[in-house]
């Protein structure tokens, strides 16, 4: 990416956070994932990215992009945090189109200045150069799940595809979507109360679909709104694997 190059290494010390990625689709696919709120918290260590929606305090989801994904990845402090609206930032990510022609990658430096700055998106396809610039916000405070293993009673480790169908299955018309937990039959339970009755779909635990079953004492929750389910479906469909920590 020569004009992207060209553009911006000479002022990189000015900026706290400095991402190069040769294919912005990457990013913007992961994104996609977590967008069912409008804003989003950024927090960027020498680690890598994570990228925070939450709703009401009662879902929260997170997109982490490892340092190593990055073709550059700079933090001059210990850690950047801002708060960005998310619905723009994949507008801008996508401005050469969301289907770029076979061959060409658009490419992507992003570039933070710090406290009360802009976030700065320089965007090259085909040698086109394009500059955004999205105002940042003050961080909120976000929640703090400890998954800690020492408090985690049951984990349940799946691969996402098989579960498409069975998703498709579920019926919407249900308020809630019981999940079960037990280290006998039914082992793995996904259940729904709607209209037409109750349904149940079963997963024993030496299915091909499960990765990994440690279940220490039956539970069930009944409490997950299938509403919240829908606006995190995107991301457990396109994922490779999906996990229940109790």
């Amino acid at each position: 990416m020569p004009l992207l190059t060209q553009q911006t290494e000479d002022d990189s010390d000015e900026y706290s956070l400095v991402a190069s990625l040769d294919n912005v689709s990457n990013l913007s696919t992961v994104l996609k994932a977590i967008h069912f709120r409008e804003h989003a918290t950024c927090f960027a260590t020498k680690n890598g990215l994570k990228v925070t929606v939450e709703n009401a305090k009662c879902v929260q989801a997170n997109a982490f992009i490892q340092a190593e994904v990055f073709q550059e990845f700079m933090v001059q402090e210990e850690s950047v945090t801002f708060r960005i609206n998310l619905t723009i930032l994949l507008d801008c990510l996508s401005i050469f189109g969301s289907s770029p022609m076979p061959g060409t990658l658009t490419a992507l430096r992003m570039c933070y200045q710090g406290y009360g700055h802009p976030l700065m998106l320089f965007l090259e396809e085909g040698g086109v150069l394009t500059v955004c610039k999205i105002n940042t916000q003050e961080p909120e405070e976000t929640l703090d799940f400890d998954f800690c293993s020492t408090n985690v009673t049951n984990k349940i480790i799946l691969q996402s595809e098989g579960l498409r169908e069975a998703f498709s299955e579920l019926d919407m018309t249900s308020e809630v979507l019981q999940i079960t937990v037990s280290p006998n039959k039914p082992y793995f339970r996904l259940s729904t109360f709607g209209n037409a009755g109750s349904s149940h779909l079963d997963y024993p635990k030496d299915s091909d679909l499960v990765e990994a079953f440690h279940c220490n004492e039956t539970q069930v929750n009944r409490s997950l709104e299938l509403q919240l389910l829908e606006k995190l479906a995107y991301g457990i469909l396109n994922s490779l694997e999906w996990g229940i920590f109790q």
